[in-house]
């Protein structure tokens, strides 16, 4: 799960340190927020869900009944620190006017949303802490809190919201005389702190950059592993639109049935009724791992951080005499 399988947290410290890619799927799903770290280069990853929900607005007398899939195409590049992907939603959707004692029924189904983007970490605060040696002495200096840990890794992402077609979708919410602008820009500030079994994300966000009704939101989400193979999470969101403004509610978990495949189901809920909203989503998060080459992060001389290969980190372990993990 997203900022959580940053290689499921029993190797959350070792796997950090050793830059972007993990030996566990590091997904997205199933919260609406994205992690600060990328899947680490020549890796596809795919990420996709299932949703069921309601919309009931209480003012315009609407009911809307959907479902629809959410779908991420993850790829890492050129550097461990840069992502590229593209996130979207389809919906089919059928809308219940209610006017006094009649009703009547609309189906629409469309995109909803198609954002492609690129995400690079600009800080990682993990990469030096791989080199502190432990105290043998004392559990308590090991694991007590530390004021630098409540710094966090950073990244920032940018991308295009593109929407297709003339359909009601792309209607802002309840106003039927005002089209969405069909390409806009997006810009996201992403932050993660990694504490042991718990994983903290934050993302700032504005969309519609230049449209008319611009939106600014705000995620945060707190993961936790409970085991090498499930995690669970919470998570906040608040959207302010002139439009539409709302306070959501996310909750759920993942399960990791191979390093390269993750499951997941989530629960949204909403604390208004213009409209009331309520959703269920199941998912899953599959792996193409191509990566070659761990950009493993060593202390040279002089205290210069180096680069090291996967090749020099197996000779090192055969010089020393540690025998390679069982897969």
């Amino acid at each position: 799960m997203k900022k959580t399988l940053v290689g499921i947290c029993a190797f959350c410290t070792s796997l950090i340190a050793s830059a972007q890619y993990t030996e566990t799927i590091n997904s997205n799903r199933p919260g609406g927020s994205q992690g600060a770290f990328a899947v680490g280069t020549e890796v596809l990853q795919i990420e996709t869900g299932l949703k069921l929900g309601n919309d009931e607005h209480k003012l315009t007398h609407t009911d809307t009944d959907f479902w629809g899939i959410d779908y991420g195409v993850r790829y890492g590049f050129f550097k461990e620190q840069l992502e590229v992907s593209l996130l979207g939603s389809y919906l089919n959707t059928t809308v219940t006017n209610t006017k006094g004692i009649t009703s009547e029924e609309l189906k629409y189904s469309n995109f909803r949303s198609n954002t492609l983007g690129v995400k690079y970490l600009i800080y990682d605060p993990y990469k030096k802490r791989m080199f502190e040696k432990p105290n043998l002495y004392s559990w308590k200096a090991n694991n007590r809190f530390k004021w630098r840990d409540l710094i966090p890794a950073v990244s920032l992402y940018a991308g295009a919201n593109i929407l297709f077609g003339d359909n009601q979708l792309m209607y802002y919410p309840y106003i039927n005389d005002n089209l969405e602008t069909k390409i806009t820009p997006t810009a996201a500030l992403i932050t993660q702190n990694n504490w042991g079994r718990w994983v903290f994300v934050m993302n700032i966000i504005a969309e519609k950059i230049g449209d008319e009704y611009p939106t600014y939101a705000g995620i945060f989400t707190m993961t936790h592993a409970a085991s090498a193979k499930v995690s669970i999470f919470a998570e906040y969101q608040t959207i302010k639109n002139d439009l539409y403004s709302d306070d959501i509610a996310r909750f759920g978990g993942a399960y990791l049935f191979t390093k390269d495949l993750q499951v997941d189901l989530s629960g949204l809920v909403n604390f208004k009724d213009t409209p009331s909203r309520w959703q269920v989503a199941l998912g899953f998060s599959y792996r193409i791992d191509m990566h070659k080459q761990d950009e493993m992060i060593k202390e040279g001389r002089k205290g210069k951080i180096e680069k090291a290969s996967t090749k020099e980190k197996k000779e090192k372990k055969k010089k020393n005499n540690i025998p390679e993990p069982i897969e």
